[in-house]
């Protein structure tokens, strides 16, 4: 379903260039559960970022379907952030002057004209307050981030990226900044939409103790993949159902 190619990327800092990924090549089968491991600085973040055309390689090629992406113009690059790919990051990135139910509409205020939006809102008001009741959250939609925990945030930043049916979910260290249990709660729910729903994942972490509940694990090791593991079973089509 998506897949690297050949990727290279090179940042500076200052006048030293860095390379993060070298000739990296990688594929996400659709449906799966995939982990991608490595220590701090291994690129694991930055191919996350390219894989959803949040950031453009210097050298290689990005597919989704057997269609290149990288080199979209920037309109449709825009249209896939907001339609096919949803996104999880380490810090959360709600806004503090919104309550949680705005917050996860964030996505389709951006996605709608102002008519298209006003036309539909109460349609996705409905899925997002589903949304939150599936990620435990129903009783907290009028609160506002400083008044929720962070493993409630993270869940908030769940939903919202699973407002506009995504077909890929890409998550970077969803769990960095929570406690043991609530990180296993949050890698419960990113693996409870995988298997209902069929929303390809991609979860990039570097705590090794929370992939046994993925399909597949990627290791990285400064800028290439090292160690691609076979599924711990095989790996079947999964159901697909609306959200």
């Amino acid at each position: 379903m998506l897949k690297a190619e050949n990727l290279q990327k090179t940042y500076r800092r200052h006048a030293v260039q860095v390379q993060v990924l070298n000739d990296l090549n990688l594929e996400v089968r659709t449906g799966e559960f995939l982990s991608i491991v490595g220590a701090s600085g291994s690129g694991k973040s930055t191919l996350l970022h390219l894989l959803g055309t949040l950031d453009a390689p210097d050298r290689g090629r990005i597919f989704l379907d057997g269609k290149r992406i990288d080199d979209l113009p920037a309109r449709e690059r825009d249209w896939l952030r907001n339609r096919t790919f949803g996104y999880i990051f380490q810090f959360y990135h709600l806004l503090p002057e919104l309550n949680m139910l705005d917050n996860v509409l964030m996505p389709a205020y951006i996605g709608h004209s102002l008519l298209n939006w006003w036309q539909t809102r109460r349609q996705w008001r409905r899925r997002a307050e589903e949304l939150l009741k599936k990620v435990g959250l129903a009783h907290r939609i009028k609160h506002r981030p400083r008044e929720l925990s962070g493993g409630e945030m993270q869940r908030t930043a769940i939903a919202r990226a699973l407002l506009m049916n995504p077909r890929v979910l890409l998550a970077d260290e969803p769990t960095g900044n929570l406690d043991v249990e609530s990180g296993g709660e949050i890698v419960r729910i990113l693996r409870d939409v995988n298997r209902a729903e069929g929303v390809t994942i991609v979860m990039v972490t570097h705590n090794t103790e929370i992939v046994s509940a993925t399909d597949r694990v990627v290791r990285m090791v400064n800028g290439v993949v090292i160690d691609d593991t076979q599924p711990k079973q095989p790996w079947q089509q999964p159901r697909l159902a609306a959200v």
